[in-house]
């Protein structure tokens, strides 16, 4: 049985069949868009709030991180548009997965381990 096989049954967990080959060019430059927008005020204002995106927690300005929706990993930019706030609870377990495969993880739990 082939690795695809066994993830839509639901053998394999997305760790084994998702496979990343992210740019390092682009990574390392998305990385310092994000250092960057971390210094402005728009950036400081989403921290001033004190919410994660995911959760709807109130935390502290030092308690939330910058999360990128879709992973620098997976072609996501530094963007405005892209980045949100976020605990660091919310930020470990969404990993490297976009929201779409949070929700199927969530949706179907069985297949995932």
């Amino acid at each position: 049985m082939t690795k695809r096989e066994k993830a839509l049954q639901g053998e394999i967990c997305a760790g084994e069949w998702l496979d990343i080959n992210a740019d390092p060019v682009h990574v390392k430059r998305e990385r310092e868009k994000a250092r960057q927008l971390r210094s402005t005020d728009w950036w400081r204002a989403q921290l001033d709030k004190g919410v994660c995106h995911y959760c709807g927690g109130k935390f502290s300005r030092e308690e939330l991180t910058l999360d990128h929706i879709i992973p620098v990993s997976r072609g996501g930019r530094s963007v405005r548009s892209n980045c949100v706030p976020c605990c660091k609870q919310c930020n470990n377990d969404k990993k490297f997965y976009t929201p779409a495969e949070r929700i199927l993880a969530n949706l179907f739990p069985e297949g995932n381990s």
